[in-house]
């Protein structure tokens, strides 16, 4: 899969990248909303993982932004303390919300569910 880790967290960004290209996939970064948004809008990803609180947008105005779009866009919301916009966007058709620090086995069992439903 090809995957857009948005963070503003360094310590997130490398955690995805080395977790996700050990299993082989594709990942590019945004280090904040406004980032994540132009490469959101101007590549093809199978998934976006966006971090709820970052600079210049957040996480919710990312995902619809981005979602007015690309409607079928697949979203992994993250937050440390996930408040009502993780809660909305979740509502609104984001995949989940993981809270962090996630437990990579986690992420591990939804990236199979989304690869099944993308193979579907």
């Amino acid at each position: 899969m090809k995957i857009l880790i948005i963070d503003d967290s360094e310590i997130i960004r490398n955690l995805l990248y080395e977790y996700l290209t050990d299993l082989n996939h594709e990942v590019e970064f945004a280090f904040d909303g406004q980032e994540g948004i132009d490469k959101g809008l101007k590549n093809s990803y199978d998934l976006i993982f966006s971090d709820i609180h970052m600079p210049r947008k957040n996480g919710y105005l990312v995902f619809q932004e981005i979602r007015a779009i690309k409607e079928n866009q697949i979203f992994i919301m993250t937050d440390s303390l996930p408040d009502s916009l993780a809660e909305q966007a979740e509502k609104e058709g984001a995949w989940c919300v993981l809270t962090k620090p996630f437990d990579l086995n986690e992420v591990d069992d939804i990236l199979g569910t989304i690869e099944n439903k993308i193979k579907v």
